[in-house]
């Protein structure tokens, strides 16, 4: 083989691993990048989950102060 050959199949092996080793580093990335958004959106399905609870209690406090409001105007007028 003549070293023009030689040469070109070691700068194709080299480019080949080159590329390789890139490529398995950008899946790392992209691999945490999507367990990093997977966690987000659990964390917000679980915040959506927990809001009708919330604004139940809330809607409870409400009807409680209005409750206490009535009370306290009724006294007053007494």
């Amino acid at each position: 083989m003549s070293e023009t050959i030689i040469t070109a199949l070691i700068t194709g092996g080299l480019t080949l691993l080159g590329v390789l080793i890139s490529n398995s580093k950008s899946q790392a990335v992209t691999e945490t990048k999507i367990e990093e958004l997977t966690r987000e959106v659990r964390e917000h399905n679980n915040f959506a989950k927990r809001m009708p609870v919330v604004e139940e209690k809330i809607s409870v406090i409400n009807h409680r102060i209005d409750d206490l409001e009535r009370k306290e105007n009724n006294e007053k007028r007494k």
